[in-house]
């Protein structure tokens, strides 16, 4: 059965409550379609199935132990959520993320997800983050001498 709009985005809240900010992995079988794609995954893992969810929150949670999501704003139209957030979190692992062993370093990055409904589980899953304003906080890419 569809959902609404809003409904949708109370989806959206619980899943970064819940899921991201709780680590409650159980939530990723409970919102997420059996045949839901991840477009935007770290290289080498998967992007199918309520797994790619618990695998991604594994990864991050392991590399950022105190993560955090800050939902900014969420936009509902038709069956799609778009949702404006900020990860705050320290990078002191135990595990590295991507392969580069933990920092110490703080960060906090804007990021926009994109989420697609079909009866009240997210199907599709695309993302805008500043990727490379994270690594220049982790301290991996110079950041620019002279920004503006």
């Amino acid at each position: 059965m569809p959902t609404t709009e809003a409904e949708n985005k109370a989806i959206v809240q619980h899943l970064y409550e819940q899921l991201f900010n709780q680590g409650n992995l159980s939530v990723a079988d409970e919102v997420t379609a059996p045949d839901f794609i991840n477009h935007s995954v770290p290289p080498g893992s998967s992007n199918r199935g309520p797994e790619s969810m618990r695998q991604l929150i594994t990864i991050l949670s392991t590399a950022f132990p105190d993560m955090h999501y800050t939902v900014e704003e969420l936009v509902a139209e038709g069956d799609t959520v778009a949702v404006r957030v900020t990860m705050s979190g320290t990078h002191r692992g135990p595990g590295p993320l991507q392969g580069m062993p933990p920092t110490g370093r703080s960060v906090r990055v804007a990021q926009m997800h994109f989420i697609r409904f079909r009866d009240g589980k997210v199907v599709e899953h695309r993302a805008v983050r500043d990727d490379l304003g994270l690594m220049q906080q982790l301290g991996i890419i110079p950041a620019p001498a002279d920004a503006w």
